[in-house]
């Protein structure tokens, strides 16, 4: 158990790592040669080009001006001074919101930790100094801050009580406030959005077959009848996935020719060789040059032909598409009604913009998605619970109890106080850190396998299910291997009606190992993130051995992404740890805080000058949010009523089953009030922006805008004629629809284009438009 004195060591290395890597970072940062590792985002934009050139060599690659490192923390004050709406403009709306989370954990916890610290330390720290002792239970000198010290059945509970419900009031307070202004900015910025294609375009799927018309024939014919008004044009799915293994090979082969022919170039007196075998560590010796061109041009010719497949073959063509229209409003009704009578037919969603398009996943067929999805959950339920295995096996040798029976002889080295304190305060946060460096891999190639459309949709599952994974094995898992793996002797001695007594004063003993993982996961993993060291290393080896001209550079550049569905995560746990030790065990609420602050300064400077968003979902992801926090809120509520009903508080305990009903309450108010905002787009919205875009530009050729918006990328290669072919199969004029079909079950509705009605209607349907 990790002593006060163990925290305060575990605090200086980290606080100390923290000060190292920010001291590195301001002054790798100001180095000429790292000025397109530390600032992508402006180069990106065409705002910064390279440091000049002119001047001494040296002077191209160590910045030799030493009042620049006078200044070496003035990024600092410079990430916070961009305002919101400059910066919603410069990033995005996406990572406006997701900074704002971060601001909430300060507005919600800064609160929280002065009232606790005013009220629940002293109360706790003045109770009767014998509690713990009485409970036959390891414990230190934090939880002497606890609510572990408070006497069974002592009146102090009461403030314990009225605490919960301040903190609960004040969380919703927050998130109504925070849902109200986030749903006003996302339709806001939906209002002042430049024109994008997902803005006039659905994905339609499940398109029914019929044996006598193609899929792009039938969805023409089906949206020109029951969308006449509004349908604009259309792009069929294609099942491009072999084409897509076969461009990106190719494009490896390339890569590969381009640095051959970098390097025989700065030395023209020998050609370059390689090994044909794996790796190039066997087989036989080859001209690197020849050997490339030759497979480049054997790829070109199997591209051709599967190109020539794909775009031919009725088999390559799924069941969907994307379907475009000529207003918002027209999208919006598409894509938020039923088109059939049959439900599970002709479904219809809105489109992802075309960079967020998971190309890969639109050739799954929709009828499988049901199975993969179940296949996974199973797959996620072992993943979740096999491995606490792994982490309490380690993380009980992460202790001094477990190192020195499995190294017996280290024990004179280990029980130093200097190494005892190392052990106790940093290393199971560190082992804990190590052991999940993999699982967000893991997550997202389980989503991907699950089939979802869009890379936003795919992080937001990944998120989710990372969410409920640091739950049960970050939070519950370190609380039951950490409190009754190490009280098992105590509860051998015990009967057994005192057990659950020894549970509740061990649940929040269990403090001290997560203060070790915030320090470790929060300050000096912070404070490396901002040192990109990863990115760093692989811009360098790129531009020494590949990279030749301005654009070789600019593709060298990496500028990544927030990740969503690691960072998002990351910060729901401590507001899981922070809502759940709040009562508890305030002292945790200080490194909490820390954490916010520090993380909110960091991700604002790589938002500013680094990240480059992927996609932009307008902050989609809030409600999912929003969701988390509450969960947290009543997981903090209902630990805290077992916790009390083992303090034999009787008469006080029934007052907290009020406040999980309230708060779920407060959730669904704020799920009817607010998510529609984040789910459907308001039909009055979008006549607005029509109306105005109609005003401004009379004579929009939308069509051709939105014509090969949603074309496949391997698609849009080099080969213009090939693209002109692909090209010519999407043109419609949009004015008559032949219809090859003896069957109208599809379309049940007449047509003033087929100039025919369905058979399946009744005799007494009319011509359109009389009465």
């Amino acid at each position: 158990m990790a002593t006060l004195q163990d925290i305060a060591l575990a605090a200086a290395i980290n606080i100390l790592s923290a000060c190292i890597f920010f001291l590195v970072f301001a002054i790798l940062r100001i180095q000429p040669f790292n000025d397109r590792v530390y600032f992508p985002k402006w180069y990106l934009k065409g705002l910064r080009s390279s440091p000049t050139r002119s001047g001494a060599f040296v002077q191209r690659f160590v910045n030799l001006d030493f009042r620049s490192y006078l200044r070496f923390l003035n990024w600092m004050p410079d990430a916070l001074k961009m305002p919101e709406p400059e910066l919603i403009e410069h990033a995005g709306l996406d990572s406006a919101v997701y900074l704002r989370i971060y601001l909430i954990g300060l507005k919600l916890f800064v609160p929280i930790a002065f009232l606790a610290w005013a009220i629940l330390v002293p109360v706790n720290w003045t109770s009767a100094s014998n509690t713990l002792a009485q409970s036959k239970a390891t414990y230190s000198d934090i939880d002497k801050l606890s609510i572990s010290n408070t006497p069974l059945g002592s009146e102090r509970f009461w403030s314990h009580i009225v605490m919960a419900y301040a903190f609960t009031f004040w969380t919703c307070y927050l998130l109504q406030k925070e849902y109200e202004t986030i749903a006003t900015m996302r339709l806001q910025f939906l209002a002042s959005e430049k024109r994008r294609p997902d803005q006039f375009t659905v994905l339609v799927r499940n398109v029914p077959p019929d044996a006598d018309e193609s899929v792009s024939e039938l969805v023409e014919h089906f949206f020109l009848v029951n969308h006449s008004d509004n349908y604009l044009t259309h792009q069929v799915v294609y099942d491009a996935n072999k084409l897509a293994k076969l461009v990106k090979k190719k494009e490896k082969m390339q890569n590969w020719l381009d640095y051959y022919q970098i390097k025989y170039s700065r030395n023209e007196s020998s050609r370059p060789f390689k090994k044909t075998g794996f790796l190039g560590l066997w087989g036989n010796r080859v001209d690197a040059i020849d050997f490339y061109t030759s497979e480049i041009e054997k790829l070109c010719k199997e591209i051709s032909v599967e190109r020539e497949r794909v775009t031919n073959d009725p088999k390559s063509i799924m069941p969907a598409a994307f379907v475009s229209f000529k207003t918002r409003w027209g999208a919006a009704v598409c894509a938020q009604t039923q088109q059939s009578r049959n439900p599970t037919l002709w479904l219809t969603e809105w489109a992802p913009e075309p960079r967020d398009v998971y190309w890969h996943n639109l050739a799954i067929p929709f009828v499988s998605l049901t199975v993969r999805r179940l296949i996974i959950a199973v797959a996620f339920f072992f993943l979740t619970f096999f491995y606490m295995i792994p982490i309490a096996f380690v993380q009980s040798l992460a202790s001094i109890e477990g190192i020195e029976k499995v190294v017996p002889f280290l024990r004179p080295i280990i029980e130093k106080k200097f190494i005892k304190s190392l052990i106790q305060g940093f290393l199971p946060g560190i082992v804990l850190k190590i052991f999940l460096i993999v699982l967000p891999a893991i997550l997202m190639l389980m989503s991907k396998f699950e089939g979802f459309i869009s890379i936003s949709s795919l992080e937001r599952r990944s998120a989710s299910r990372y969410y409920l994974f640091n739950f049960v094995n970050v939070f519950l898992g370190s609380i039951i291997a950490g409190s009754a793996l190490e009280q098992l002797n105590t509860f051998m001695k015990q009967s057994p009606n005192q057990i659950p007594r020894t549970i509740g004063v061990a649940i929040p003993m269990k403090a001290t190992f997560f203060i070790s993982y915030i320090m470790v996961d929060g300050w000096a993993g912070i404070a490396a993130e901002i040192l990109m060291l990863k990115p760093l290393i692989i811009f360098h080896l790129k531009n020494f051995f590949l990279v030749k001209t301005e654009k070789d550079r600019e593709e060298a550049m990496d500028p990544g992404s927030i990740g969503f569905n690691t960072g998002e995560p990351r910060i729901q746990l401590y507001f899981l740890l922070g809502l759940v030790y709040a009562v508890v065990t305030p002292v945790l609420l200080p490194f909490i805080i820390v954490f916010f602050g520090l993380a909110y300064v960091v991700f604002r400077h790589q938002i500013i000058n680094v990240y480059n968003q992927e996609y932009e979902s307008a902050a989609a992801f809030w409600p999912d949010v929003h969701g988390r926090i509450i969960a947290a809120l009543i997981i903090s509520q209902l630990l805290l009523l077992g916790l009390l009903s083992t303090k034999e508080a009787a008469q006080s305990t029934p007052f907290l089953i009020a406040l999980p009903i309230l708060t779920i309450s407060f959730h669904y108010f704020c799920k009817g009030r607010f998510e529609p905002a984040f789910i459907r787009y308001p039909l009055q919205e979008a006549k607005m922006k029509d109306t105005l875009e109609r005003a401004r530009e009379p004579h929009l050729n939308l069509k051709g805008y939105l014509q090969t918006a949603y074309i496949h990328p391997v698609f849009k290669g080099d080969e213009d004629d090939e693209e002109e072919e692909i090209l010519g199969k999407w043109e419609h004029d949009g004015e008559l629809v032949p219809t090859k079909r003896q069957s109208r079950r599809n379309t049940p509705l007449p047509s003033k284009f087929s100039g025919s009605s369905s058979p399946s209607l009744p005799e007494v349907v009319e011509e359109r438009g009389q009465p």
